[in-house]
């Protein structure tokens, strides 16, 4: 009996542009980007007609529909207006590439390369965020954009008095800042490995599933791929608002609520 093989933790290289890597989770990432585009042109052909076709009434109840969901959160319009573009844009990525990761083809259409010195068969496409470097990279923007946000609306001086305090003045309080400077630097590891490990986690029971029940046993986890995939977009960008919302509150505000 064939013994199961497990998807690698890292990405594998599937071609070179000159010195440059190209991995298998990057490719599924530019063919997200390609779709997100695609339908964002789709959209804009509409010229926003004020009788809407069935198209653009979709496109207009998703995203009115997300931008009333944050704003419900955030309870400012005007802070929702500010954030929506960089939060809405990570959730319908992430979602987009979690749902084409389990399509047909993805982690069974192969190319041949070399693993440590051995030729084999690698996969073309590979789920994106199965990947750490992707949910490193998008947790990245997150908390950058989060600190972006909170200088651009309070003041590079008031933001930065959150986390230092001189402790002579304020030894409580400076203790306080090191420990939120650490959350935030925490938050990057949160970021990346709580949809790392989910994504990762779903590739293996698929794999597992696929091994044992070859036909008709993954369709009910598939089904169950596409609900973890909707619901880890939609945590990654309710934190990213959630800490949008908290950064761009000044200190006193912050502590009070």
């Amino acid at each position: 009996m064939a013994a199961i093989e497990a998807p690698p933790l890292s990405s594998e290289t599937v071609a070179h542009l000159g010195s440059f890597e190209i991995r298998n989770t990057m490719l599924m990432a530019w063919l997200a980007m390609i779709v997100l585009t695609a339908i964002s042109l789709a959209v804009r052909g509409t010229k926003y007609r004020e009788i809407p076709g069935r198209f653009q009434m979709l496109m207009e109840l998703v995203i009115g529909g997300l931008f009333d969901f944050f704003d419900s959160i955030v309870g400012n319009r005007d802070q929702t207006r500010r954030f929506f573009p960089l939060v809405a844009t990570i959730f319908l990525f992430l979602v987009a590439a979690n749902w084409m990761g389990i399509l047909p083809g993805v982690g069974s259409i192969t190319v041949a390369g070399m693993v440590e010195g051995h030729a084999t068969a690698l996969p073309l496409l590979r789920s994106m965020n199965a990947d750490v470097n992707m949910t490193l990279a998008i947790a990245l923007i997150s908390v950058i954009m989060t600190q972006v946000f909170g200088i651009a609306m309070l003041g590079i001086g008031p933001h930065l008095g959150k986390y230092f305090v001189a402790p002579w003045r304020e030894p409580i309080m400076s203790f306080v800042g090191i420990l939120e400077l650490i959350a935030e630097l925490a938050k990057i590891i949160s970021f990346s490995f709580r949809l790392f490990g989910n994504i990762f986690a779903g590739e293996v029971l698929l794999v597992v599933i696929s091994f044992l029940l070859p036909f008709l046993g993954p369709l009910p986890f598939l089904g169950l791929e596409i609900f973890v995939g909707f619901i880890q977009g939609l945590v990654f960008a309710l934190l990213t608002i959630v800490f949008l919302k908290m950064a761009t509150q000044a200190h006193g505000s912050h502590t009070h609520a």
